[in-house]
């Protein structure tokens, strides 16, 4: 089955297409994915001088990159072939009416199609929700425009799901599994994913620990009472002076204090003293629940409280914060395995790009939970992407869960689980 996915939550513009075949063994729910296309555009250049994301501007910038990020991630995949095409003046006018919102789409996408033959694919994923709602709908309308002009089915994509299947999935070890495009692409695999999967998903809009006891079927175990660790990520950084993104910013100072210590240590020959020392909220709590805001708080009055905030004491305060949220993820993470009883545990979203965090992980399962499989994807898959889009959809569509044109809606908020 071939799915063109669409992903427009945030601020990232992306589109691909993947071959989804089942693996030929007894593997419940055992899928290879060829990557036949796959483009993205981010737009943090352009949100960088606000601090953050402005959901109006991403708006207009996905509206004027899904075109060529469609023609790019078709001609990547050898999809792409012009063709003059006649479109019916009903169709013309529904396409025309579905993309008014967004100046000068409706007469892009027209162009191309017109000069375009149809792909060959199956269906078209779309990410439904959570998101930024101007944005989500930018990419839901010009999939309705796109199934009306091919003709194809719809799928509504839980972008949160997409981030589960993203770190299930790893690099297939034996070669291209492609039938039409036998070359070098990329190729994934999902497979021997044992039950129950318990998943972390950190990013700037969730912090939220959920179970899969059965394909696609989701428990809510745990989430943050307050700020998503993202979110205290950003707001540490615009604290410590910090171009936006901030946590990856965080990250590279810590690192850099990780290193400083571990260099003076073996100089002196013990372990040296941290500066500074900040909570771990909730860390003793009973529940699997999580809480940032404090932690926060407690940044903002130690930066009051120091003489200045010169590079070294902003090195050590990094790394201080990022020491804390590690801790206590991984401790509520520990909580819900043994709950649970999962044998899988992902670790999805963009802040699982984390270096600290994903080695903090990695040691502790290998140590404490040695019955536990870790699967943290790739760093291209932790961030928002259509090739998890297109997973998610693909598994929708073996579940026959299609979408409804005239129904289907951008939901900011949509949960993917009670």
């Amino acid at each position: 089955m071939r799915i063109l996915a669409i992903e427009t939550s945030c601020d990232e513009t992306a589109i691909a297409i993947v071959e989804a075949n089942p693996i030929e063994q007894r593997d419940e729910r055992g899928t290879s994915f060829a990557v036949l296309g796959n483009a993205l555009l981010s737009q943090v250049e352009v949100h960088r001088q606000y601090g953050g994301v402005y959901p109006n501007l991403a708006k207009r910038e996905h509206a004027k990159n899904l075109v060529p990020i469609l023609e790019a991630a078709l001609e990547e995949a050898e999809l792409l072939r012009e063709d003059a095409q006649a479109i019916s003046q009903e169709t013309h006018d529904a396409i025309t009416k579905l993309l008014e919102r967004e100046p000068g789409l409706a007469e892009q996408f027209l162009e191309f199609i017109k000069e375009t033959e149809p792909p060959v694919i199956d269906a078209i994923a779309v990410t439904a929700g959570p998101g930024l709602e101007p944005a989500l709908w930018v990419g839901i309308n010009f999939a309705k425009a796109l199934a009306l002009a091919w003709n194809k089915p719809l799928i509504a994509v839980n972008h949160m799901e997409g981030h589960i299947l993203a770190a299930l999935a790893e690099e297939a070890a034996n070669g291209p599994v492609s039938t039409a495009s036998p070359d070098t692409r990329l190729n994934l695999v999902i497979s021997e994913v044992k039950m129950p999967v318990l998943a972390l998903l950190i990013s700037g809009g969730h912090t939220e620990l959920v179970v899969m006891r059965e394909w696609l079927s989701y428990e809510l175990i745990g989430q943050t009472r307050d700020d998503a660790v993202g979110e205290a990520f950003d707001k540490v950084a615009r604290m410590l002076g910090l171009p936006y993104p901030g946590g990856p910013e965080i990250s590279k100072l810590a690192e850099q204090a990780r290193s400083n210590l571990a260099n003076a240590a073996n100089q002196q020959g013990s372990t040296l003293l941290r500066p500074f020392t900040l909570p771990r909220p909730m860390i003793h709590n009973d529940s699997c629940d999580f809480s940032f805001a404090g932690l926060k708080t407690a940044v903002r009055y130690l930066i009051a409280g120091v003489p200045e905030l010169d590079d070294a004491t902003r090195r050590e305060i990094a790394h201080e914060f990022e020491n804390a949220v590690a801790e206590v993820l991984w401790k509520k993470t520990e909580r819900a395995l043994e709950q649970t009883g999962a044998k899988t545990l992902v670790i999805g979203g963009g802040v699982s790009a984390n270096t600290h965090i994903r080695r903090v992980f990695a040691e502790n399962v290998d140590t404490a939970c040695l019955q536990v499989s870790l699967r943290i994807p790739t760093v291209a898959l932790t961030t928002d992407n259509a090739l998890m889009i297109a997973m998610a959809g693909y598994y929708r569509a073996l579940n026959n869960d299609f979408a409804d044109p005239d129904t289907l809606k951008a939901d900011g908020n949509l949960r993917l689980a009670a």
